[in-house]
């Protein structure tokens, strides 16, 4: 008998337990998204196709991309003998796994690239999964304890099942497929079914082997206040990489890659975008090798990670995002921000409207009495905003950012009062109320720390790495998990919060609480489930609450947080000019109504730059409008401009938030300006940056994006009336006065 028999009736019991609708079973239908004909294997969304053969038990990839109703092995790799590529099979020199394209890449067996796969088990990390069977499931199946993707009722799942008999192992990757989408989304499942215990090394998401061709990979880099910097290079031989060893996905790399292309346009051309559900360490690459083949690989950082797996137990990767499109850039950044918003953000806020905040943050730091809150707040109400947000320094003994991170009490002395008597008198100005909290951190001068030292990450026996003087807590942690799920809880269950700001402000250093090195080998991806844990929970029982995520801006701006928070704050740096870029890049992937943009004072602490409020207003709403000032220092004409603004804002809110989003001037291409435009129902918003002044030169032309020609689009404000031809194909001349930092915004509307 197999050995691998031993935890089959285990297995098939987790996965019945996890899988959203039933099997099935019998013939199946033409029109199905997944369909098995013989050894291919279709697994088609709307507008994206996944092709795989099942080839003696080794799965080889046919074709990713654009539809084929049926395959005829048109493209089928030229097998030969190639030199020092090995043999599965002493018989057939001309087969070898390193020249084939594959979904599965295993250490050892001859294939000489990158593999998605490493386990130890006896001596060896060498595996030999070879498929053993499939099943196509209605609805998805769920990674478990990981965020996955919701609204899965118009979807199919292939499950993939492989078996290394020798090592006891089962390796299933699934496959789902979106009726409405060109997005397919994978993970995969590690069962051990040894009576030994193995250790996970390394165990991506998604793996592809695309044939020889030309390629640029694209990727959002960057650092702390210029997140997003959209980086296009050609693929060449070698490895290119990009990856996090934080604990978080990091403001330095996006978890994610773009592979389309050398010729790709913003609006013609083949792309392909891969994209990790997780938050924590990750790890992504192109490699190019001597034979010009390309894999692309997204998954876990196999650095500061192991996992021990006991006989009978398994392990689910984090779910990974392939996406497609033939339109270009344009239309790859559509089809992903239409999942997200759809499929990813949590379903109450995917189609709500995102209220317009103040946040008191830079109005008063840490100095704040409730006099002045309430001051903010009547000011605020005047001009329109419709949320206060108290931020830093309302708890414990946070008079600086030195103390008091876990003390998540009250501070009354600060408050004059309750907090409850605070949101009741915010809440009676007719203005909603959110809070600030960072419950991921602890200072070591807090009663938390010196009730439960141990709680922090650290090594025993070194002295602490210090980052804002503060500590990260170990939410591997059981008990710590069940501390802040509490105390949260208290808090949200006791107060009528309407909206969360969920900050992290530094990432994580000397791993060691482990009782042992695997232990602590495991400490990360430990501590990303936990966290999982609690926002889950938090999200579900007060899905009411608008959750907004902050790791000092954009340092976990992932789709993994995305699935629990519907908002994130993008970047600390609130400058004008600096967001283009960052705003720009988001775009590639996220949609606007995931992205938090403020208004805030001037000169702005990260560039020290004197920009002008109407195009800091301009620039905030190309996102999810804010502002972060002392409106009570303001002057008349300058409350009066954002009384304007915020009205003009809710006019335009839906176009910015739920349209489609064209990008017109690149800024990241020293071309000195930036455009971009939404287009909602029968209105069309587009905004135009100027950074520089500049002298006898023509003004610019904006051609715009996705109109119907034969209509009549009316500008705002005017009695000009133009076709949507002349609009996209003539374009629109933009006339600005001499100055630095400059913008305007024109609003068309279809008669």
């Amino acid at each position: 008998m197999s050995k691998i028999k031993t935890c089959e009736k285990r297995m098939l019991l987790e996965l019945n337990l996890k899988i959203h609708s039933d099997i099935i079973s019998g013939p199946m239908e033409e029109d199905m998204a997944i369909r098995i004909e013989q050894n291919l294997f279709y697994v088609e969304s709307k507008g994206l196709s996944l092709i795989l053969e099942n080839r003696d038990g080794y799965l080889m990839l046919k074709h990713l991309g654009r539809p084929i109703p049926s395959y005829h092995f048109s493209n089928t790799v030229h097998e030969k003998d190639h030199a020092f590529s090995g043999n599965p099979t002493p018989d057939n020199r001309i087969f070898s796994l390193d020249t084939q394209r594959q979904v599965l890449g295993q250490h050892g067996l001859g294939d000489f690239r990158k593999p998605s796969i490493q386990i130890q088990h006896g001596v060896t990390e060498v595996t030999d999964f070879l498929y053993v069977g499939a099943n196509i499931y209605s609805g998805s199946v769920e990674a478990t304890g990981l965020p996955n993707p919701h609204s899965v009722d118009q979807a199919e799942t292939l499950a993939l099942v492989f078996e290394d008999d020798q090592a006891a192992l089962r390796l299933t990757l699934y496959y789902t497929a979106y009726e409405d989408r060109a997005t397919i989304t994978s993970f995969s499942k590690i069962e051990n079914c040894s009576d030994e215990t193995v250790v996970i090394h390394k165990a991506l998401s998604v793996m592809a082997d695309v044939p020889a061709g030309d390629y640029d990979v694209i990727t959002l880099q960057g650092a702390y206040a210029r997140e997003k910097t959209v980086r296009r290079q050609q693929v060449e031989q070698g490895i290119f990489s990009i990856s996090s060893n934080r604990g978080a996905s990091g403001h330095a790399q996006t978890p994610a890659l773009i592979l389309a292309d050398h010729e790709v346009t913003e609006d013609a051309g083949s792309a392909l975008a891969f994209q990790l559900l997780y938050s924590g360490n990750f790890e992504g690459f192109v490699q190019k090798n001597q034979l010009n083949e390309v894999r692309v690989g997204l998954g876990i950082n196999p650095e500061n990670f192991s996992w021990e797996l006991a006989p009978n137990q398994s392990f689910d990767t984090p779910v990974a995002m392939i996406s497609y499109s033939h339109e270009g850039l344009t239309g790859l950044s559509q089809e992903s921000q239409a999942f997200v918003q759809n499929h990813i953000i949590p379903s109450p806020f995917a189609n709500k409207e995102r209220p317009i905040l103040i946040n008191n943050w830079e109005a008063t730091y840490f100095d704040f009495k409730k006099e002045k809150l309430l001051e903010l707040a009547d000011e605020a109400q005047k001009v329109g905003i419709e949320l206060f947000v108290l931020d830093d320094g309302w708890f414990g003994n946070r008079y600086d950012d030195n103390r008091a991170l876990g003390d998540w009490t009250v501070n009354e002395e600060k408050l004059g009062g309750s907090l409850a008597e605070l949101i009741q008198g915010i809440h009676d100005k007719g203005l909603q109320f959110g809070l600030w909290v960072e419950p991921e951190m602890i200072s070591v001068d807090s009663d938390l720390y010196r009730a439960h030292p141990d709680w922090a990450i650290q090594v025993p026996g070194y002295e602490h790495t210090y980052s804002r003087n503060q500590l990260v807590l170990d939410f591997s942690n059981k008990e710590v998990v069940a501390y802040i799920k509490q105390v949260l809880d208290d808090l949200l269950g006791n107060h009528e919060i309407d909206y969360i700001k969920w900050d992290m402000n530094r990432n994580i250093t000397k791993l060691g609480n482990g009782k042992t090195y695997l232990e602590t080998k495991m400490q990360s991806h430990a501590y990303i489930l936990g966290l999982y844990e609690v926002v889950s929970y938090l999200t579900e029982k007060y899905e009411h609450i608008l959750f907004e995520s902050c790791s000092g801006g954009g340092g976990r701006n992932d789709l993994g947080m995305m699935r629990y928070f519907p908002q994130v704050w993008a970047s600390d740096n609130t400058d004008a000019i600096a967001r283009l870029p960052i705003q720009y890049g988001s775009s590639y992937l996220y949609p606007t109504i995931s992205m938090g943009a403020h208004v805030s004072a001037v000169p702005n602490h990260q560039m020290g730059r004197m920009t002008p409020l109407e195009t800091r207003g301009h620039v905030a709403m190309m996102g999810n409008l804010g502002y972060e000032l002392d409106l009570t220092s303001l002057s008349q004409e300058e409350l009066a401009t954002i009384s304007a603004q915020v009205a003009h804002y809710k006019t335009i809110r839906p176009v910015v938030q739920f349209g489609q989003h064209y990008r017109l001037m690149n800024p990241s291409q020293g071309a000195n300006q930036a455009a971009v435009q939404f287009t909602y129902q029968d209105r069309t918003v587009v905004t135009y940056v100027r950074v520089l002044s500049t002298v006898e030169e023509i003004e610019p032309t904006l051609k715009l994006k996705g109109l119907e020609e034969d209509a009549l689009y009316r500008l705002e404000g005017t009695d000009q009336v133009y076709s949507g031809a002349e609009l996209m194909y003539a374009g629109l001349t933009v006339v600005l006065p001499q100055g630095d930092f400059l913008s305007k915004q024109y609003v068309f509307v279809k008669k």
